[in-house]
């Protein structure tokens, strides 16, 4: 699958709440994914399907996700790249409900995300 492929196959599991099969069909063994942010709990950069499965998992133990939309595929002169942006509207466990906006950028390789990095709307 080229880029723009597996862009669009991610934006449509994405819209319907299809993460975890993303995940599978989509994301390399290796796989590296970068947060913008970290902490003990998670950090910021994990390796590996399986970390990145933790991740998720975590996610949405630890948030009541209201509503998510992903806009996307962008794809610029990179063949081997392009950007979602996600809409969330979440609140975390314990917390007040909040409005979220983050790109992820992916790199793909040999059909495969090998990286994500998510970057947030601050300000």
């Amino acid at each position: 699958m080229s880029a723009i492929e597996i862009g669009t196959k991610l934006v449509t599991l994405s819209n319907e709440g299809k993460a975890e099969q993303a995940i599978q069909e989509l994301y390399d063994e290796k796989i590296v994914s970068i947060e913008g942010q970290g902490n003990d709990e998670m950090p910021a950069r994990l390796e590996g399907v399986e970390a990145v499965r933790g991740k998720n998992e975590w996610w949405f133990a630890n948030h009541e996700v209201h509503e998510t939309k992903a806009t996307g595929p962008f794809c610029g002169h990179r063949d081997d790249q392009f950007v979602v942006q996600f809409d969330m509207d979440v609140t975390p466990k314990g917390g007040e409900r909040m409005q979220m906006r983050e790109v992820g950028i992916y790199t793909t390789a040999n059909g495969k995300v090998v990286q994500e990095e998510f970057l947030y709307l601050m300000g």
